[in-house]
């Protein structure tokens, strides 16, 4: 069990979740055997979640006909106005939802799907080929983790971030219209997206070395903090929200390095734990973590609460993240 304390309660409650969650509850907290959380992990392809989102996939390879949009979106329309948010059920939000999952991605490859959209899709903007990548760092962080997950050719987009690193560290989607600054959106989305590369290939030497920077961007503002003036990024920085998309918040942010740590095997940060103490402290008296807000945007089915009520991915994620921080910082109980 991770050092959190999980009451009996809430981990049924975990454990009574779709595939695509449960296998997951199984591996890193119950620490159940391989081939307990292996068969839980192979039904999300014909089980709940996973099996509906497949089964919208269309003969070209695509989801909703679009790589980043939905195909035929209206840029001037309702969908595309302030506040309306991002429609979540294009290809490359699809990918990224079965990856983060756990689909097989052999389900995907068997499909012959990494091809049918190289040949059927391209970028909304500059009509650019699908894994080729694009001119957004969210969007490269994206593709490239995709693609190394169904064996498409990306090598480009992980030497792109070399190339287009800003000088305090980071990226920011925005430096095409013309930021010179960096953004911490923008920075861990694409360092999700090397840190698949560095698990997949080991990653180059120039490629390590913008990890390092970008790493140490988020790290010298210990994730929430602007370092001009040390007060919070902003208020969304607290406000946790599943799915997570492409947002910034303590959690995403201190789950991304629990999976560096894990990976390198070297302990975390102390930089971190100021965040990790703030995702501490919005654990209910009853060990559950409330939905903060539902993301805006057209999406193809719902997959967790309205905000307000407990969620069982925050739940979930939350007590990972603090199970991997007290049994690195203070050992295992």
């Amino acid at each position: 069990m991770a050092s959190v304390p999980v009451s009996d309660d809430v981990l049924a409650w975990l454990l009574d979740s779709d595939p695509a969650l449960r296998w997951q509850v199984e591996r890193d907290l119950l620490r159940a055997p391989a081939d307990v959380w292996q068969a839980t992990r192979a039904r999300i392809a014909t089980e709940g979640f996973g099996a509906r989102l497949l089964a919208l996939q269309d003969e070209a390879g695509t989801w909703a006909g679009g790589a980043f949009f939905p195909a035929g979106f209206d840029f001037d329309g309702p969908e595309a106005q302030p506040g309306a948010g991002q429609p979540w059920t294009a290809t490359t939000w699809s990918l990224n939802t079965l990856r983060e999952w756990g689909l097989d991605p052999t389900v995907l490859r068997e499909r012959d799907t990494a091809a049918l959209i190289a040949a059927n899709t391209r970028w909304e903007y500059g009509d650019l080929p699908y894994w080729g990548g694009e001119v957004d760092a969210c969007i490269n962080g994206f593709t490239l983790a995709n693609g190394l997950w169904l064996g498409a050719d990306v090598a480009g987009i992980a030497d792109w971030f070399v190339a287009h690193q800003m000088a305090e560290g980071g990226w920011n989607c925005e430096w095409v219209e013309g930021s010179t600054r960096a953004s911490v959106r923008s920075t861990l989305n694409s360092l999700k997206g090397l840190l698949a590369h560095e698990e997949a290939t080991g990653g180059t030497d120039a490629v390590r070395e913008a990890q390092r920077r970008a790493e140490e961007y988020l790290l010298e503002r210990h994730l929430i903090h602007r370092l001009t003036t040390g007060e919070p990024l902003a208020d969304w920085v607290f406000r946790l929200a599943y799915p997570f998309r492409a947002f910034y918040d303590v959690l995403t942010a201190t789950d991304y390095f629990r999976a560096a740590s894990l990976l390198r095997d070297t302990p975390p940060d102390p930089r971190v734990a100021e965040a990790v103490e703030l995702v501490r402290s919005q654990r209910q008296p009853d060990g559950t973590w409330l939905q903060a807000r539902r993301h805006p945007g057209r999406v193809w089915f719902e997959v967790d609460v309205d905000a307000g009520q407990p969620s069982k991915w925050l739940t979930f994620h939350a007590t990972r993240v603090l199970g991997w921080w007290d049994d690195a910082v203070h050992g295992s109980c």
